[in-house]
C-alpha cells in the first residue's frame, strides 16, 4: 500500500465538524476533554494522522456510541456534551472515515 493510495489526511467534512464543535465547546463551555479538544485542532486543520490516531478514533466511537442516546444529543439549540464531543472526533462522518482507514491500515506502525 502506498501513501498515494491511501490517505491520512482527514476529509473535509470531518474537519468542517471538528471545527463546529470546537465552537459549539466555546459556546455552551461543556463537551469534550482536552485530548478531544486535540484531536478536533488536528481534524479541523486537516494535518495527516498516524496510524495510531485512527485506531484511537475507531475506539473513541465504539466506547461513546452509547451517548447518542442521551438527552439532547439531536438538540441543535442545545447540544448535549456527548454531542459536542463526538462531533470534536469528526462526527459520524469522521467515524465512518476512521473504520474504513482502520480496516486498509490494520496495524500498520507510525512512520516518524
Amino acid at each position: 500500500m502506498s501513501s498515494e493510495d491511501l490517505s491520512l489526511r482527514p476529509p473535509e467534512i470531518v474537519a468542517q465538524n471538528a471545527a463546529k464543535a470546537l465552537r459549539l465547546r466555546e459556546q455552551f463551555g461543556r463537551g469534550g476533554t482536552e485530548v478531544g479538544v486535540a484531536r478536533a485542532m488536528e481534524l479541523s486543520e486537516r494535518r495527516t494522522l498516524p496510524p495510531s490516531t485512527i485506531r484511537r478514533m475507531v475506539s473513541y466511537f465504539a466506547r461513546h456510541e452509547v451517548d447518542k442516546k442521551g438527552k439532547n444529543f439531536f438538540n441543535a439549540e442545545n447540544p448535549s456534551a456527548g454531542y459536542i464531543a463526538w462531533m470534536l472526533w469528526g462526527g459520524d462522518e469522521g467515524r465512518a472515515w476512521a473504520i474504513e482507514l482502520k480496516k486498509r491500515i490494520g496495524n500498520a506502525p507510525d512512520i516518524g
